[in-house]
């Protein structure tokens, strides 16, 4: 008993010397292999938000300091921080970086489960990746698959999942326009808004030339009628790409398209959409 009790401590005490001496070499080696870290980028850093979305092009908000400090990026690629984030930025590195406008996310896709028929019984991986492979879960291949994958990588909360409609929706007042959730929207249907734009905007992503086809496949989708082209004051829509889009700079938000539009797929951003 006394010899298994001596063994035990003996091995207690050469473990505890070894973490001694490691810890003591640890520290040493640490002192002689320190990299200084340069104050500018510990200031940068200090001034971004923290968030690590990669929303900047970068990985991480580390990696976005230390390239601010190499005059390698500029200083308004901070989407969550927006501009305030990019005043501070100015004021640390001199960079003037010119006025940022803040966006964001608009799902532009109103086919809920009410509006569009299923294809049949989907039993596959239960994401819109998974399902875009298989073809999708609707008659609409343009639209919203529907599992959800932009909720689940939103770090912001500012998406939720309507199970009703089956369509994901955006809380305007939480969204920092990371862009996250646009780039994991396998058919993109997310797009990124000003948060002061203004004008008519299209919410379907449908191309299909064919009117009857698109009309069998939701009953919310642009019909390429081309009442809105015909209609417009401004003479600032285009339907060449068989989605009608607008030219900002000529649109004053009268809503003459979204009066005249048959399925209700035009809306006025500032009015409908972010206030909505």
């Amino acid at each position: 008993m006394n010899e298994i009790l001596n063994t035990a401590l003996t091995t207690a005490a050469c473990a505890a010397a070894i973490a001694f001496i490691l810890g003591i070499l640890l520290g040493f080696f640490k002192e002689i292999f320190a990299v200084p870290v340069d104050p500018l980028v510990e200031e940068i850093r200090a001034a971004l938000p923290g968030a690590n979305c990669g929303a900047c092009g970068f990985p991480g908000c580390e990696n976005y300091a230390l390239s601010i400090a190499a005059g390698n990026a500029g200083i308004t690629a901070c989407t969550v921080g927006g501009p305030s984030v990019a005043e501070k930025l100015g004021a640390i590195t001199g960079q003037s970086g010119g006025a940022m406008e803040q966006i964001v996310a608009v799902l532009a896709c109103q086919g809920s489960n009410m509006h569009t028929p299923r294809r049949g019984i989907y039993t596959g991986v239960e994401t819109c990746r998974g399902a875009k492979v298989a073809g999708g879960t609707k008659l609409c291949s343009f639209g919203c698959i529907g599992f959800g994958d932009c909720v689940k990588v939103c770090q912001f909360d500012a998406l939720t999942f309507d199970e009703e409609k089956g369509l994901p929706v955006i809380d305007y007042k939480k969204c920092t326009g990371c862009k996250i959730c646009m780039t994991e929207c396998p058919v993109g249907i997310i797009k990124g808004v000003q948060t002061k734009g203004k004008g008519a905007i299209t919410l379907c992503s449908n191309l299909s030339p064919n009117r009857q086809a698109v009309a069998k496949s939701c009953k919310i989708a642009c019909i390429k009628c081309n009442l809105c082209v015909k209609n417009c004051p401004k003479q600032c829509i285009d339907l060449s790409s068989n989605i009608p889009v607008v030219d900002y700079a000529k649109c004053d938000s009268c809503g003459t398209c979204v009066e005249k539009c048959p399925t209700k797929v035009l809306k006025i951003i500032e009015r409908d959409v972010l206030s909505a």
